[in-house]
């Protein structure tokens, strides 16, 4: 986390309106700037309304023009498949 574009290690750091508060999550960044301090432990619909969030958009990610083809009978076996080839062969184990 990061105050003001500085470091931040320790959890008390107080903050003030006008800063701007950096939060690396797992696969996102939030960038949030203070608009006013809260008064007391609210809901969220309340303590939305005291910060500004300035966060880049999330990257686009391109999705393919056409799900994963295949041709017919390429790929692995199915169960049905696999019991023809196995009377075929004469495997009738089972």
């Amino acid at each position: 986390m990061r105050v003001n574009s500085d470091k931040v290690v320790t959890p008390s750091k107080a903050v003030k309106v006008g800063d701007v508060l950096t939060v690396a999550l797992d696969r996102r960044v939030l960038v949030l700037k203070v608009a006013a301090l809260g008064t007391r432990r609210g809901p969220f619909e309340e303590a939305r309304k005291l910060y500004e969030d300035m966060s880049p958009p999330p990257p686009r990610q391109e999705q393919p023009s056409h799900p994963a083809l295949r041709e017919a009978g390429a790929g692995r076996p199915t169960k049905r498949d696999r019991r023809k080839i196995d009377a075929w062969r004469g495997d009738n184990e089972g």
